[in-house]
């Protein structure tokens, strides 16, 4: 059961938490350029760069040429600037080297989470991959939520022919795998990322109208949803001012748990090559990335599958902490036992006879029904 702070109502402390979380995750997102230490596709002397293990840290060697060379190590020499690479040392003129100082070079190349069979930062890269992931699950459930409610208010509210041809077009949809309708569909159709959106948009809307419907059927007999028909409001009016805003409340809990799924399935797309095309950054990609390289670069796999699974798990506690929220079904236990409730009363013959009480005990009971017994007329 959600737990809330000591000290008064609030927010329950589980719904804190994941909002936190996924508040970190999207502000994360949003700041990668910013954050990111270096640029996402740049390739800085990927013979010494390539599969560096996270924290190594390389000298950062400026030619006049414009070009840069990476070494474990350098050195100031009498003669300009010795460095070592690869196991090999070569020594540069000073003439060569335009970031020169005193005891080395002024800049350094720091691989806080390793970097890629290219030599590419991956710390730059997980922050973008996280801008993509969610942009598409963000994009993706906006555009699937708008069909569904669509769908849906159309099959509550356009009579039984169209609810049934509607519905029935809903159910062989589901009908099919959705692993394989995405991949069938991404296959047919060019990868890219507003493919991925697309696709996965048009196929994620049947469980979203299935929702509508049912909730905007039980709202349509509600007293307020029949004084507005009385009073000569337009059904779309009436749609729009009464039905649907109370009904969006568990559509958007599905929608946010729809999230999650759809990052999920975006990051199987990019690893199958039928989503995110490299080089753009995306998790599923860099973590297809692994398979090409021996099984010691465990970071290029870890560190990308670690972020997927936080995110997917950061917005399937935030769907679940808000359907306990805000769902008045999943309230009533918590109601219950919150500290300041009342306890029930015991029963009293009195009010049981009176139709009130919870069941008594058997002699009390037994007293009861023989009272009754007695008062009946005789024939």
């Amino acid at each position: 059961m959600p737990s809330r702070a000591p000290g008064g109502p609030g927010l329950p402390r589980p719904l804190r938490w994941s909002v936190g979380l996924v508040a970190a995750l999207v502000l994360a997102a949003a700041a990668a350029p910013l954050a990111a230490p270096y640029d996402v596709f740049a390739q800085l002397d990927p013979e010494v760069s390539a599969l560096r293990p996270p924290g190594t840290a390389l000298a950062a060697v400026h030619l006049a040429s414009g070009e840069w060379r990476l070494a474990e190590r350098a050195r100031r020499t009498a003669g300009g600037l010795e460095l070592e690479r690869l196991g090999a040392s070569e020594v540069l003129p000073a003439s060569q080297v335009s970031n020169l100082t005193a005891t080395g070079v002024a800049d350094r190349r720091f691989f806080l989470l390793g970097s890629d069979q290219y030599g590419r930062d991956l710390a730059s890269r997980l922050l973008y991959g996280a801008r993509i992931s969610l942009a598409v699950g963000l994009l993706s459930v906006l555009m699937a939520l708008t069909i569904g409610v669509a769908v849906g208010s159309l099959a509550a509210l356009g009579g039984p022919l169209l609810d049934g041809l509607l519905m029935r077009t809903v159910e062989a949809l589901l009908a099919f795998p959705y692993l394989f309708l995405i991949i069938a569909l991404s296959a047919l159709l060019r990868p890219g990322t507003a493919a991925t959106i697309g696709i996965l948009g048009a196929t994620s809307w049947m469980t979203i109208s299935r929702l509508t419907r049912a909730e905007l059927r039980g709202l349509q007999q509600r007293d307020f949803v029949v004084a507005a028909r009385a009073m000569g409001q337009p059904p779309l009016a009436v749609l729009w001012r009464h039905l649907l805003p109370n009904a969006m409340t568990p559509v958007l809990v599905q929608s946010t748990l729809l999230i999650g799924n759809l990052i999920l399935f975006e990051s199987t797309l990019s690893f199958l090559g039928l989503g995110i095309q490299p080089p753009v950054p995306s998790w599923g990609s860099m973590i297809a990335d692994a398979r090409q390289v021996p099984l010691g670069a465990w970071w290029l796999a870890a560190f990308p599958g670690a972020a997927l699974a936080l995110t997917v798990i950061a917005w399937n506690l935030l769907g679940d902490q808000l359907r306990d929220a805000l769902d008045p079904r999943w309230r009533g236990p918590e109601l219950a036992a919150a500290p300041g409730a009342l306890a029930p009363e015991p029963p009293t013959a009195g009010a049981a006879g009176a139709g009130g009480g919870g069941p008594l005990p058997p002699a009390a009971a037994a007293a009861a029904a023989a009272a009754a017994a007695a008062r009946l007329p005789t024939p």
